[in-house]
């Protein structure tokens, strides 16, 4: 999000506005026996198994790796000071708006709650021995070790899923997959993986696949509607929506297709420009050397953040240029909104002819939200998200360090966790603050440990860690004492010259 004099113009990312709508979730810990803790939603012990909601879907454990669990008083909600990433569960599922498949992080069926699934993950990890042992068995061809290990490597994967360990978990199912090419559940729990990665075209692969297992399941006509939409095919996307609503009335896949109605309706006299990294669609309103301009100006834009933030999104990103006008009517967001970030950059551009220096600090403050928002699988909180987009954009904090030094003087507690969740609700003084302290902290962690140290953070949070377990970690700073070494360094770059 941004300011602009005299009117309020804010990026918004998917996570913040869904944030807004959605209800409080109560946070509840699961203590395992090895003295991990998991803060999670909706905890549940039926059946030797504890289920909980995770950013990834429903996910569970064996009882036996639980020592207990902390509930938290109802009424109070998982606010950021629990250290919760901002949005439902659904809704920060790496920007899908669409639940998981159903069966993913669900309670293993009894087949899998066999020998070979506990052999796999016990004592709150994965043996992967075990695993190996099982994977050496399966390897001369006897059917009974073959549904053994694909059980083993579905129980390992869904384990890893639910501690943030995607790129292990894809590389289970990938190799219970290699036992069992048409099990629908694998198919089905890998395509939404490689979703959650953006992993647009390696999703269909899986997705093809289970079409073919099973050409009647609205879950594999769902998640090939997302595939299709991460890709810029809209009209494929409301087809498979559509035949999903066919098979079995979904509330969820319902918004996905009016909003991909309402894409392809605006969009379908929209002229289209693609290069490697972007697929662009405009409105004849707007220029065609406008459009190239902006094009250029994003490819470079690219090189220099995937560059500094260790990243390079797996497919184009989708951008769409619109007049003043139809920008309100296709996103239907609050009319101070003035651009917007839902998967795809959307940005009005009424009356421009050429990339002024507004525009290019809009482009790449929202190229970098679709940077941060795949990298962290959606998890990256709203202050980390606009410091660092603001930080990428040019701004500095020179304006307003006396100002932030002053409040935290008086104050001594500008607590980052209240950040952590939607800004939309907040007052035009409260917001401006927040940007600001916001872009001052995400200075000056780059000051102190550097853009390096940053990205692991993200990686760090990506992989399931709270923001401020990873600042700890990374960093050894917690909220409180990045805040004091963020006063710290506005009073010594800015106020002491």
């Amino acid at each position: 999000m941004r300011f602009r004099p005299l009117r309020v113009l804010a990026t918004l990312t998917v996570l913040g506005l869904a944030a807004a709508m959605a209800p409080g979730l109560l946070a509840d810990t699961i203590v395992l026996k090895n003295g991990r803790h998991i803060d999670a939603d909706h905890v549940e012990v039926t059946d030797g198994w504890v289920s909980y909601d995770t950013p990834a879907g429903r996910m569970s454990l064996p009882s036996s790796i639980v020592a207990h669990v902390v509930r938290e008083p109802q009424g109070q909600g998982s606010g950021a000071g629990a250290g919760s990433a901002p949005g439902t569960v659904n809704e920060r599922a790496a920007n899908l708006a669409i639940a998981p498949p159903e069966n993913l992080g669900s309670a293993p069926s009894a087949a899998a709650t066999g020998e070979a699934a506990h052999a796999a993950v016990h004592d709150g990890a994965v043996d992967r021995d075990a695993v190996l042992r099982m994977e050496s068995d399966a390897q001369r061809g006897d059917p009974t070790a073959v549904a053994q290990v694909t059980v083993a490597l579905a129980a390992a994967a869904q384990f890893e899923v639910g501690h943030g360990q995607l790129d292990q978990a894809l590389d289970d199912y990938h190799e219970a997959l290699g036992f069992s090419p048409n099990d629908l559940t694998l198919l089905l729990n890998s395509g939404y993986v490689h979703l959650k990665r953006s992993e647009y075209s390696a999703a269909l692969d899986n997705l093809n696949q289970a079409f073919s297992v099973s050409p009647d399941s609205p879950e594999v006509a769902k998640l090939r509607g997302w595939a299709y939409y991460g890709l810029s095919r809209i009209e494929t996307a409301a087809a498979e929506w559509k035949r999903s609503l066919d098979l079995k009335p979904d509330p969820e896949v319902q918004r996905a297709l009016d909003k991909a109605t309402r894409d392809m309706q605006e969009e379908a006299d929209y002229r289209e420009n693609e290069t490697a990294h972007f697929i662009l669609r405009y409105n004849g309103d707007a220029t065609p050397q406008l459009a190239t301009d902006i094009l250029h100006a994003l490819e470079d834009d690219f090189s220099e953040i995937s560059n500094t933030l260790d990243y390079t999104p797996p497919e184009p990103i989708s951008v769409v240029l619109y007049t003043n006008q139809e920008f309100s009517d296709i996103t239907r967001a609050p009319n101070w909104v003035g651009a917007l970030n839902d998967g795809r950059i959307r940005i009005p551009v009424d009356g421009l002819g050429t990339v002024t220096d507004p525009l290019a600090h809009v482009l790449k403050h929202e190229l970098t939200h679709s940077f941060l928002t795949q990298k962290t699988h959606g998890l990256c909180p709203v202050w980390l998200q606009e410091g660092i987009a603001q930080y990428m954009e040019g701004k500095r904090s020179g304006a307003s360090a006396a100002s932030l030094v002053a409040t935290f003087n008086a104050h001594m507690d500008v607590s980052l966790a209240s950040y952590e969740g939607s800004w939309l609700n907040l007052e035009p003084d409260a917001a401006t603050a927040a940007y600001a302290w916001s872009l001052a902290n995400v200075e000056a962690i780059v000051a102190i440990d550097g853009m390096a140290q940053l990205s692991v953070v993200l990686d760090r949070i990506a992989a399931g860690s709270t923001t401020e377990d990873a600042l700890r970690s990374v960093l050894q700073m917690n909220y409180g004492d990045l805040a004091l070494a963020t006063a710290g360094y506005l009073r010594r770059t800015y106020l002491e010259n």
